[in-house]
């Protein structure tokens, strides 16, 4: 696992997600009861994810709107009520800063929230009032986001994770979230069919495109996409 600091919401952070895939964005590859899914959902994320590979970074309006500025605003209060219930302090990062984390083989990514010492990591969902009212009386991971959650500990092979929904005047959720080696088998299946039908999207291109993209020198060309 690599992991490394970066600006929240930038372009760095956009460059190192685009064409790959990342754990916020596992569901369109598994359902929440790990089996691998077919059809529309999945080419459709793998033409957003071979356009972004192709062009050398994101794509235009795939970011931003109410909700993130919504999250983005509330995560700090969110962090320190963590901080404070479970005495236990997150890895130091600059407010306006995020961890980007991906594979030994950069070939999954994923975004966590918050890291601990231990490895393990936190997922922060700032959602509407009423939708945290009904994860309270649920008192269980939101099955949405069962793929994100279980794929950060993919990419990062940590053994828990944390959960926290967390909205002002409401008692928070906060879920401490096991491995789950069913939802590691699956994911794992999933990603390597994906990337390697991503691959082979690429290659296509480059025969009908007649070479490379000119959207990167060539030396990163070898390292993004191993062609040269």
């Amino acid at each position: 696992m690599k992991i490394v600091k970066m600006k929240r919401q930038s372009e760095d952070w956009l460059r190192a997600r685009a064409g790959i895939p990342t754990a916020s964005e596992f569901s369109n590859l598994v359902t929440p009861l790990w089996k691998i899914r077919t059809g529309d959902m999945v080419a459709t994320y793998l033409h957003k994810k071979l356009a972004e590979r192709w062009i050398g970074g994101h794509l235009p309006s795939t970011y931003g709107g109410g909700a993130l500025e919504q999250g983005t605003l509330r995560e700090p209060k969110a962090i320190r009520w963590y901080e404070h219930r479970t005495h236990r302090d997150l890895l130091p990062i600059p407010d306006d800063q995020t961890w980007f984390a991906t594979s030994d083989d950069g070939r999954m990514g994923c975004t966590p929230d918050g890291m601990l010492d231990d490895g393990s990591g936190l997922e922060i969902k700032c959602p509407d009032l009423h939708t945290h009212c009904g994860y309270l009386l649920d008192g269980e991971l939101p099955e949405q986001y069962r793929a994100q959650v279980q794929g950060s500990m993919l990419v990062t092979c940590a053994k828990s994770w944390g959960f926290l929904s967390f909205c002002p005047k409401f008692p928070p959720l906060l879920l401490t979230v096991p491995r789950d080696e069913k939802a590691m088998e699956a994911l794992a299946a999933a990603l390597q069919a994906f990337n390697d039908r991503l691959d082979e999207g690429f290659e296509r291109l480059v025969e009908l495109n007649d070479g490379l993209p000119a959207s990167a020198p060539a030396e990163e060309k070898e390292v993004l996409y191993g062609i040269v």
